[in-house]
């Protein structure tokens, strides 16, 4: 008999298997998590989520990001149609990102997860605490 988790789903839509995306044909689900579940991603998305912004801009807002990082999680997250990139035709030439409308519906669910993230830091603080007691003890 198969136990129960706590987490257990009871309207269970035949993908309970939680890596079954690693199995399915053709199936890029879990490179597109490693993409928008970055750090840096996440940082861009939110930061785009405002207002538009050019390069030197995200990089000085973003610590800690270098150059060619941007570069690399810009380029991505374009070519997975979440970021837009507008080069104008000036001297010196000016590049500017923004959200596109489907990079603005997975804005929304980041903003869940922050949310989630806010509401429980003191449990998560407290089991961390209680972790490395438990740790330091073995």
């Amino acid at each position: 008999m198969k136990s129960l988790s706590r987490c257990e789903v009871t309207d269970d839509a035949g993908d309970s298997d939680p890596f079954q995306w690693d199995t399915r044909e053709d199936c890029e689900v879990r490179q597109i998590l490693d993409r928008v579940a970055d750090k840096w991603s996440l940082l861009v998305i939110a930061l785009l989520e405002r207002r538009t912004l050019r390069f030197t801009e995200l990089r000085h807002k973003i610590d800690g990001i270098s150059q060619r990082m941007l570069t690399v999680t810009l380029r991505q997250l374009e070519r997975d149609g979440l970021v837009e990139r507008t080069v104008y035709p000036v001297v010196p030439p000016k590049v500017e990102y923004a959200l596109t409308d489907l990079g603005c519906t997975l804005h929304e669910t980041i903003k869940s997860l922050v949310t989630w993230t806010e509401e429980h830091q003191e449990e998560i603080a407290a089991a961390r605490v209680a972790y490395d007691r438990r740790a330091a003890d073995q």
